[in-house]
């Protein structure tokens, strides 16, 4: 255990050291900074390029990974996203006049973070922190996506893609079409699938490295939703992503 520990703390020290460069840092500086043998310094940052923590240049340079700037928008991004979506949300929700809702996902389900309701008897719910199976909702179809076709097969295989309506699709051949079409077209729909009488549109939020962090939506009763709806919550998704340093 202190072993390991250690190991930690100097892989954490190397990327310290590499952090202080503006460019590419050698092997022999960063021993130097560190104070570790250059034969040490050597494999821990071998192990680190290898996890993608740390790359390496052409002339043997070191600079942090790409995998690093990544974790940093996850982290920062899940801090800040529900603050950052709020006004967005509001000014769905008063302009359709129906429930709109902020998703993530946490393995093979959504979890709705934020939802804001309209003022009226008749309206959605959906409970912040509740869940859902990626394949009934709008949002899990623009996922899975996203995230490609043995990612769908594979989750197929692992759920067995449980129907909650009449409407939900149950064959992998069919979910890996509807993906196809959320991914090209940049919004997915949810017909009755997760539950009867009840439609959704879905659009994707992009993170600064261009993948889908989390979903917005708007729910409503399926004959109350409206086409035209779509264009303005991709304009929503848009709108939030770039705060979120999307620039694709």
């Amino acid at each position: 255990m202190t072993a390991s520990i250690q190991v930690i703390d100097r892989a954490a020290s190397l990327m310290d050291a590499i952090a202080s460069y503006e460019g590419p840092a050698s092997l022999k500086l960063l021993s130097a900074d560190t104070g570790l043998h250059p034969s040490t310094a050597f494999r821990i940052l071998a192990a680190l390029v290898e996890t993608g923590f740390v790359e390496r240049d052409a002339a043997s340079g070191y600079m942090l990974g790409r995998k690093l700037v990544h974790l940093a928008e996850r982290v920062r991004h899940g801090v800040d996203i529900r603050e950052q979506a709020r006004d967005v949300m509001e000014a769905l929700r008063d302009e359709l006049g129906e429930t709109v809702n902020l998703t993530v996902r946490e393995g093979d389900e959504v979890i709705y973070i934020e939802r804001l309701s309209p003022k009226r008897m008749m309206r959605v719910e959906q409970v912040i922190g509740s869940r859902a199976p990626l394949h009934v909702t709008a949002v899990g179809k623009l996922m899975l996506g996203e995230l490609g076709d043995s990612f769908i097969q594979a989750y197929a295989k692992r759920t067995g893609l449980p129907p909650y309506t009449s409407h939900t699709f149950v064959q992998v051949t069919e979910l890996l079409d509807v993906a196809h079409q959320a991914r090209e077209a940049g919004y997915a729909l949810d017909n009755q699938e997760a539950e009867e009488g009840v439609g959704c549109i879905g659009v994707p939020i992009y993170d600064g490295s261009g993948k889908i962090i989390a979903g917005l939506s708007v729910s409503a009763p399926i004959e109350r939703r409206r086409d035209e709806w779509i264009e303005r919550l991709r304009q929503a998704g848009r709108e939030l992503s770039w705060r979120l340093g999307y620039r694709g």
